[in-house]
């Protein structure tokens, strides 16, 4: 494929990702906005170029009373952003390795968050396998927080960004019908265990692994 090609090929693959998501997208309840995050597609654009996901696999954080979020630990200098208004990034550093990638949801003062736990890759495919050079099947190359953050090249220095606008976006995509939706408790985590918060697309090959636990129906574990 020429570069000419390429360019009209990678354009025509972003014009049919849709506008992002509005802001008042994600002012709502967290579990909502985890689930109806499935589908929607993660864009980054970096001065090496654009790569971009479609959202497998979701979970949600509810705040303080929710003792697996970084809220439980009250407000903090590292976790502001999970307290700021909704519509933004929330990205923390984990096992002095990982950075994991949210969107913060609910009214400013509410901190709760979606983390974004697995991407189905849609653009970029290369500089993806660059920025992973470990790892040598496509499969493995955004299945995971960690994963998709090197992949997409995702750090602590966006934290607060808005998500309705450049470098890191989420657009509008295909919606997932309920029924190729399941729901499990979260992973790897101690605290609230066995909370149903985690939301993936049955049998994609992307999401991050398989639930331990049979799939239930969320609860609500809080009013807005």
């Amino acid at each position: 494929m020429t570069e000419n090609a390429a360019r009209t090929a990678r354009r025509s693959r972003i014009a049919a990702l849709g506008r992002p998501l509005p802001r008042s997208f994600y002012d709502r309840d967290t579990e909502l906005v985890a689930r109806d995050l499935l589908g929607a597609v993660l864009r980054s654009v970096t001065p090496d170029g654009v790569a971009a996901g479609r959202i497998v696999e979701t979970e949600a954080y509810l705040g303080e009373h929710d003792g697996a979020c970084q809220a439980a630990a009250g407000l903090k200098q590292r976790t502001r952003w999970l307290y700021g208004p909704p519509g933004i990034e929330y990205v923390y550093f984990i096992y002095g390795v990982h950075w994991c990638f949210n969107a913060v949801t609910r009214r400013e003062g509410l901190p709760s968050a979606v983390l974004v736990r697995a991407l189905e890759p849609v653009d970029g495919l290369e500089l993806m396998r660059r920025r992973r050079a470990a790892r040598t099947a496509d499969r493995g190359l955004t299945n995971g927080p960690g994963k998709l953050c090197a992949a997409l090249a995702i750090t602590g220095a966006e934290s607060g960004a808005r998500l309705d606008r450049p470098p890191l976006s989420i657009l509008g995509g295909e919606p997932v019908p309920d029924a190729n939706v399941e729901v499990s408790p979260r992973i790897g985590i101690s605290r609230a265990a066995d909370w149903p918060l985690r939301w993936y697309i049955k049998d994609n090959p992307f999401v991050s692994r398989a639930p331990s636990l049979r799939p239930r129906r969320p609860r609500r574990t809080h009013a807005r």
